[in-house]
Parts: structure tokens; C-alpha cells; sequence
């Protein structure tokens, strides 16, 4: 039976009254989640995300510390939805970018958005290779995927997401078909931030890396708990450390007066199988040049040590590790070990631990030996720190990846806090549980 024309319409009206509203009522997703894949050659930790108009992935190299998302506009790329930052913007204030905005040239990337007018522009920086080129501020699409904790959601399209076009020369250095770098650091316009700010979540997001190139790692953005699919959430098992703003910028020598996007911590000391390690305490904190203290980087692969201080935990280490032969040492480390009286636990060759120990009374982040010992052949192990150099050497620890694969983080933003698990290996736990969310 054919319905009357008037009643179509009153239920056409109805469906959209409805629609709408369930629109606007529909709350927006909590958490957005990116894989995140460490590549054997490099051991960087790479993740890919979709922008432009039409989609296309995009590879990007993960920097804990960087300042945006930068990546090569030289060569291929191609978008109608692409927008300039524009000179004197909001979004040109937001990236801190050059107050003397000018015409492109033929070294700034001669892509889409760029025009002979103003530009916004400062110098993306490639911190594997701690270079940077100018660059031009822009906006385009990208999408990410959403997650109930549990399982992966809908894809969330984010439109204006700034970034900064970077020449094809600075690419190099990145691992294989990646073209950029996704900056997670402490800015306005970091990742972390923009999707707070364009999706009205938290500003916090958890990372976890694996120690695996052949199972994913993931970083959650919003608000916790971040529950693994084994049901065992964070809340059980964080330890909780303040971030301390270094106020000098000490990765790239033209930017060195502003604030570091960097995340540092406050070690006050070192322990190895719970005994104190003798060394220069004042090391361990930031002085007004910005030299000193401790940071966590994704794109240093192994910890790095002032000279001073690697010659101490190396040599409380070997005091502390009995019966195992010392072998030629392996570039990078400088200390490595016969591996056939070195014994397996949950956590990796049965090594002595090796503490941080916070400015927080009773709080320190424990290494095991998952994390403390790289296996460079068969019968070989070396202590995975590396020699950083004299006092000159801008940051005295640098925590790097190795040292804290398999470990949950959770940076909280607006407390300017850490949340640390130590080893999830001790909860038989990994990286790869957070596989159903990560899976690409």
C-alpha cells in the first residue's frame, strides 16, 4: 500500500529530528590509538597514520620529544585540502614559529599551499640525525582510529591538523619509506595536544613499546585507564614521578631560545643491585644553560651517559654481576659479557638490577635485565648504555628505547606527570597485548 506524500514527509522530519539529535548527544571518542612498529635496521619506532585529500598513508618516525608533525612536502605530495598556516595566524602564534615570516624561496618546499605571499615557517628537525631545514607551517586531514579500551573503533577524521612541510633532505637517516616524524613532545601543537584540542580529550596519552620488530607496540591518546585485553589496566601498577620543564631547547642550535618539548625527570641517583653508585650529583640537574638532568628519548636506541657517569655504573656493575667471563667489547657498548653463565628469568638474563631513583621519597624506576642487557651474538651480552662524552655533553642521561620497551608510560600533561610500570614481563605482559587496538 502506497503511504500518503504528507506522511513521508513527517517521517523524513522525524528521522532527521532524530539523527540530529542523536548527533549532538553522541559523545566523541576517549581514547584515539596509533601502532607503533620498531623497524630492525634503524631501531627506530615508526607508526603511519592517513592524510590529504584523497587519503594516503603516511610512514613517520615516533620522536617522544619533537615539537610537530613534520613531514616531506618535496616530493609527492599532493592534496586538495591542504591549507597555508598563513603569516601572523593563530596557527602560525600556536607553532612558535619565525616573527620575520617570509616569501617562499626555492629552499623552503616549493609544494601545495606554498605561495609567494608570507609564509609561516620555522625549522623541522630531524633529531635521528639532529638536523633541521626551514620548513613551511600547514594544515591538512588526517585520520586516526578511536578505542573503547577494549577493541579498536571508528576512524576519526581530524581536518586542520598542523604541520610543518619539510625538504626531502631531511629525510635522510629515517628508516626506510618513512617521510617524516611524529613529534609527541611538550609544545601547542605536539600530537598529543592538537587531538586534545580538536576532540576534547584529556591531555595525557600512554606509550609502550616492544622490544619485537615483528609485534606491535601502540600509543593511546586521552584519558586513562589504559586497560589491556587481558583486563589488567594501568591504576595497578603505575609509579608516579614529576616531568620537569628543562627552559632551554637543547636539541637543534638554532632554537635555543625557547623552552625544550622534551620530557625530563628528576634521578637523583643510581643504584645497582641496591647499592648506591658513587658519582657527580650535581650532573643530575638542570642547570641555566639547560645542561644536565634526566630525559626519556624514542630515537636514541640505547641509554646515554655522560663520561663520569658511565664509568661508574659500568664499573659497579661489573662489581655486582659474580662469576660471568668479561668479553672484547661490541660499538656501541663498552661492556660485554660472556653469556654462558648468565641465567634466564621472566625478565630477561638474571643480571643485577639497575635503579633510577626520583626526588620523590621511595620512588625509583627498576631495570631488569630485559632492559638493561643487549644479546650481540649467540654466546655474547653487553650492558646496552652507551658513552656520551665528556661534561660537555648537553643532557647527562638519556633514557633510551631499549630501556624502556615493554614498559607502560603515561605522560600526564596537565599535572606535568609520569606514570612508569617497570617491566610488564614481571605481569606477564607485553606491548603486542595491546595487539587487537594496534592492529593496522
Amino acid at each position: 500500500m502506497a503511504f500518503p506524500s504528507s506522511l513521508l514527509f513527517s517521517l523524513l522530519c522525524l528521522f532527521l529530528y532524530t539523527s540530529s539529535s542523536l548527533a549532538k548527544t553522541k559523545s566523541g571518542p576517549k581514547q584515539l590509538v596509533l601502532p607503533i612498529y620498531k623497524d630492525a635496521s634503524t631501531l627506530q619506532y615508526l607508526t603511519q597514520i592517513k592524510q590529504r585529500t584523497p587519503l594516503v598513508p603516511v610512514h613517520l618516525t615516533i620522536d617522544l620529544g619533537g615539537r610537530s608533525l613534520w613531514t616531506d612536502c618535496e616530493h609527492g605530495y599532493i592534496s586538495t585540502s591542504i591549507q597555508p598556516g598563513g603569516c601572523g595566524t593563530t596557527q602560525c602564534r600556536l607553532a612558535q614559529a619565525s616573527k620575520e615570516c617570509e616569501p617562499c624561496q626555492p629552499t623552503f618546499p616549493v609544494g601545495p599551499g606554498c605561495t609567494n605571499s608570507p609564509t609561516c615557517w620555522r625549522f623541522p628537525q630531524n633529531t635521528v640525525t639532529r638536523s633541521a631545514s626551514g620548513g613551511e607551517l600547514a594544515s591538512d586531514i588526517i585520520t586516526i582510529n578511536s578505542t573503547d579500551g577494549k577493541s579498536r573503533g571508528d576512524v576519526v577524521i581530524v581536518p586542520q591538523f598542523l604541520f610543518f612541510c619539510g625538504l626531502t633532505t631531511i629525510v635522510d637517516g629515517l628508516a626506510k619509506g618513512v617521510t617524516g616524524m611524529a613529534g609527541l613532545g611538550r609544545t601547542k601543537i605536539s600530537f598529543p595536544v592538537q587531538l586534545a584540542s580538536a576532540l576534547k580529550l584529556k591531555r595525557k596519552f600512554a606509550l609502550c613499546l616492544s622490544s619485537s620488530a615483528t609485534s606491535n607496540g601502540v600509543v593511546i591518546f586521552g584519558e586513562g585507564p589504559y586497560n589491556f585485553p587481558t583486563n589488567s589496566n594501568d591504576s595497578t601498577f603505575l609509579t608516579y614521578t614529576s616531568l620537569i620543564l628543562n627552559k632551554v631547547n637543547t636539541e637543534v642550535r638554532v632554537l635555543r631560545g625557547e623552552a625544550s618539548a622534551e620530557y625530563f625527570i628528576g634521578v637523583k641517583s643510581i643504584r645497582i643491585n641496591n647499592k648506591p653508585v658513587k658519582l657527580n650529583t650535581t650532573l643530575l640537574q638542570i642547570n641555566s644553560s639547560g645542561y644536565g638532568g634526566t630525559k626519556i628519548s624514542t630515537v636514541n636506541p640505547y641509554t646515554v651517559l655522560e663520561t663520569s657517569i658511565y664509568n661508574a655504573v659500568i664499573k659497579a656493575f661489573v662489581s655486582e654481576l659474580k662469576n660471568v667471563t668479561r668479553v672484547p667489547a661490541v660499538a656501541p657498548f663498552g661492556a660485554c659479557f660472556s653469556s654462558k653463565n648468565i641465567g634466564s628469568t621472566r625478565v630477561g638474563p638474571a643480571v643485577p638490577t639497575i635503579d633510577l631513583v626520583m626526588e620523590e621519597s621511595g620512588v625509583f624506576w627498576r631495570m631488569f635485565g630485559a632492559n638493561s642487557m643487549v644479546r650481540v651474538t649467540k654466546n655474547v651480552m653487553c650492558l646496552g648504555f652507551v658513552d656520551g662524552g665528556e661534561a660537555t655533553f648537553i643532557t647527562s642521561i638519556v633514557i633510551g628505547g631499549h630501556q624502556v620497551e615493554e614498559n607502560l608510560l603515561t605522560f600526564d600533561l596537565d599535572k606535568s606527570r609520569l606514570g612508569f610500570s617497570s617491566s610488564l614481563l614481571l605481569r606477564q605482559i607485553t606491548c603486542e597485548n595491546y595487539r587487537v587496538l594496534a592492529h593496522a
